[in-house]
């Protein structure tokens, strides 16, 4: 009998995700990817990871990630199978997640909506 790991609590993920075999298999899936976000290439759209640096966290900025299309969690022996991994950049990655927010929506609408002529 296999035991498989859980991955349920953050200690347990944060321990996957920190492991040396991800990090390995993390790089080779980015490279299968061409270090290009697969969702936004499906929708016609190119983003890419473009090696900025930023000053404020002392890195390299993060851009693209790799996301387990069956969710770690619910999934566990599908955790380091490259066929249920690709590349998404971070909106997209938060879009599936439900942590995007679209920012433009925050934007003051002007005072006066009539047109001067």
């Amino acid at each position: 009998m296999i035991l498989i790991a859980e991955y349920k609590t953050k200690q347990q993920k944060r321990k996957f995700y920190d492991s040396k075999p991800w990090k390995l298999l993390r790089e080779d899936i980015k490279k299968r990817d061409n270090y290009e976000c697969q969702e936004c290439k499906r929708n016609g759209d190119v983003s890419v990871d473009t090696n900025e640096y930023s000053e404020s966290a002392k890195r390299k900025k993060i851009m693209l990630v790799v996301d387990h299309i069956k969710e770690l969690e619910d999934y566990p022996e599908l955790a380091l199978d490259p066929d249920n991994l690709e590349t998404k950049c971070v909106t997209c990655h938060n879009k599936k997640h439900g942590r995007y927010v679209d920012y433009s929506l925050w934007r003051k609408k002007p005072k006066w909506d009539d047109e001067w002529w």
